[in-house]
């Protein structure tokens, strides 16, 4: 290369070198602009993001007796549940298909609350037998307006609907039907991005099993893990528990007169499908119970894959409530009464129409109205209710009737206690009064009633005194007494008494009547000189709850302070650390019964037990009062009742029990021992516990 050419290549070389000095330039200067003045821009079209918000539903709370042991629990379970946000564009259809293939074959259901069977051979539907009953009426209705169709619209025409909806057309019948049943359920669930559906509930560990080995191919299909209330004792007080269920439509959606529609659970922070206490104390303590729920949020970018998932709000499970029962004090009690029935049974009464047939058995505390026993015969297993719930609804037993608080029974002879205390108090009487009974009392010209023992062996209890004559539940004597008091005092005394009135117990029960001339006018009955007499024997219109009678018992022994029953002892955090409420009312009402009525009267429920009742209460632990009583309902059948108290001379517990068909109330007693026996020789765990921030209901 000569020296020209070499000046030339030196030349060329510098242009590019200055080339390409200027084009780095350039690209550092646009990309120093790019950092500094559209820095902000780019992280935005980076990080374009969605935030989706799922509730996580709290675990319940436990219901626990007074001891602190579980009566009401939640226990972990699993539920199949879609995610719309995570399917993607999976063909949704198919994706069902394959579930309820999976489901199938492990023997489980998927929720389906369509109201139309499978179809026939031809393709055409049927509405459920459930649907004619009247439960299902408004759902059926609901079903119908929710699909947009007119109240006459028949199973073909729903199903037509559904399947035009969801583009179904496709498919077999079998598969339309449970397809369009799924997209309802969908519908009700309000399933979208912000929703999820859940498809199946409580499966086995199996199928759960099965579905996470088939993750990568279900995608969106997830397990979650939930809590399904149980019982550790199913056949421990149900009726007091009462149930929890899945919110329904017509609780979900409120349509008042006016036609405004509200969604009050919603606004709560309910979702549809939650569970949510229905009766009993799951129902009243709801608020308590039911726990805060947390959040998990769920990010996705704005070409739809996700980048994170956080639980932004952790679950708070809710708070224990703990009751004034006594777990194994009340299974106590039901053995009790169910042995006693039994007893009845195959010892007095023969004839199958004379059988005792159930009964109840209340046991209140007389320091302050707690309920430590409420026992139903025939009763049933709350773990089996769901299972169930056919049999035990057609059972002419009625074992899913609450007698303890809504059975109303003519009191009988225990009413005598609240004659004794207005005549007393009034001054009509004194304890050292003596009437002669007669046998037949002829004060009116009609009615003349006899006196039991007259009717039964044509002789009479002679001259005898108040205490005498609770003891020997002389008829005649308060035929006298009763008249001479008059009904109005009676009722006074009654009403002070909390007799046929509600007791204000916080799951509810009956107020039943108390005989009066006001309530025979209201009622369209007579009311005759005649009924007073009755009436302050027990009789007449009066029907009182096996609650009111333990209650009214409780008030007597305890001089006249009349307290409200309540089942709830306090309130505590899910882990127990701290009391959050307790439950703190005073009395009612002080009858301050004064020391020589007590006296008169205690004396005389004491000295039965010593009398005709001393076989069965030679064997008490401690002394005790009682009374009997006994009302026809029919030719030769009688309702038992039976009264007591204990211990005689600084009572603690008060006993009323009701055995319908059970004849005389004496035959009770038993009952009544073996059921002071056990609160008596047990080991004290249920004694109650101080707390703060009293929980008034």
């Amino acid at each position: 290369m000569n020296q020209d050419e070499h000046k030339i290549v030196v030349r060329r070389m510098a242009g590019l070198i200055a080339a390409a000095s200027v084009l780095i330039a350039v690209y550092v200067l646009r990309l120093i602009f790019l950092q500094l003045v559209n820095s902000d821009s780019f992280k935005a079209q980076a990080t374009n993001t969605t935030d989706y918000n799922f509730t996580v539903t709290a675990a319940r709370g436990d219901i626990v007796d007074s001891a602190g042991r579980r009566i009401a629990a939640s226990t972990t379970s699993y539920n199949v549940v879609l995610s719309k946000l995570l399917m993607g564009d999976e063909d949704l259809d198919a994706m069902l298909q394959r579930i309820v293939e999976l489901l199938e074959a492990h023997g489980e259901k998927w929720n389906d609350s369509l109201l139309i069977g499978e179809p026939d051979a031809a393709g055409h539907y049927s509405f459920t037998a459930q649907a004619d009953s009247t439960s299902d009426q408004k759902a059926l209705a609901a079903m119908k307006d929710s699909l947009g169709l007119q109240q006459y619209a028949t199973a073909d025409d729903v199903m037509e609907k559904l399947v035009e909806d969801y583009k179904l057309e496709g498919y077999p019948f079998h598969w339309q039907r449970v397809l369009g049943g799924i997209h309802y359920e969908m519908q009700q669930q309000a399933f979208s991005n912000v929703n999820n559906f859940v498809m199946a509930e409580n499966v086995s560990e199996v199928t759960v099993a099965t579905i996470k080995e088939n993750s990568l191919t279900m995608p969106g299909v997830e397990i979650v893990e939930t809590s399904t209330r149980s019982y550790d004792e199913g056949d421990i007080i149900p009726h007091v528990l009462g149930r929890v269920g899945k919110i329904t439509a017509e609780k979900w959606k409120v349509t008042d007169e006016n036609g405004q529609t509200t969604y009050p659970l919603r606004e709560k922070g309910y979702n549809m499908n939650d569970m949510i206490g229905v009766s009993g104390l799951e129902a009243v303590y709801e608020d308590e119970l039911r726990g805060k729920d947390g959040v998990e949020t769920i990010t996705r970018s704005s070409d739809g894959v996700i980048v994170g998932t956080a639980m932004t709000t952790v679950p708070e499970p809710g708070h224990t409530v703990q009751l004034t029962i006594d777990s194994a004090f009340q299974q106590a009690v039901d053995k009790a009464l169910a042995k006693n029935i039994e007893m009845i049974n195959s010892t007095y009464n023969n004839s199958s129409s004379a059988k005792a047939a159930a009964g109840a058995v209340v046991v209140i505390s007389t320091k302050d109205g707690s309920v430590l026993a409420a026992s139903n015969y025939p009763s049933y297993d709350q773990n089996l209710f769901a299972t169930q719930y056919s049999q035990y609804s057609s059972d002419p037993g009625l074992p899913l009737l609450n007698r303890a608080l809504q059975g109303l029974y003519t009191p009988g002879s225990t009413f005598k206690l609240c004659t004794s205390v207005a005549a007393l108090e009034e001054g009509i009487i004194t304890p050292s009064t003596i009437i002669e009974d007669k046998g037949i009392y002829t004060y009116y010209v009609d009615p003349q009633p006899m006196c039991w023992i007259w009717r039964q062996a044509h002789t009479t209890h002679g001259r005898i005194n108040v205490s005498q004559a609770i003891v020997d539940s002389c008829n005649y004597f308060y035929y006298e007494v009763g008249r001479l008091t008059g009904i109005k005092k009676l009722d006074e005394y009654a009403t002070a008494f909390g007799l046929g009135q509600s007791t204000g117990i916080e799951i509810g029960d009956v107020s039943g009547v108390l005989a009066s001339p006001e309530w025979a006018e209201a009622h369209d009955r007579e009311w005759t000189d005649g009924q007073t007499i009755t009436a302050a024997i027990g009789q007449s219109y009066n029907l009182f709850t096996p609650l009111q009678l333990a209650n009214y018992v409780a008030t007597l022994v305890s001089g006249g302070e009349h307290y409200e029953t309540h089942l709830l002892k306090n309130v505590k955090s899910y882990d127990n650390s701290r009391v959050v409420g307790v439950y703190g009312k005073g009395p009612l009402n002080d009858l301050n019964i004064s020391d020589s009525t007590m006296a008169a009267v205690t004396k005389g429920m004491h000295d039965l037990t010593y009398d005709s009742l001393r076989s069965a209460f030679s064997r008490c632990v401690v002394e005790a009062g009682a009374k009997t009583g006994s009302a026809q309902v029919g030719t030769d059948i009688a309702n038992g009742t039976f009264v007591a108290y204990a211990p005689y001379d600084d009572p603690e517990i008060a006993i009323a029990i009701v055995v319908e068909k059970g004849g005389s109330g004496s035959l009770l007693a038993n009952a009544a021992v073996d059921i002071i026996n056990a609160w008596f020789t047990r080991d004290g765990t249920g004694a109650t516990a101080a707390g703060e921030d009293a929980l008034m209901r």
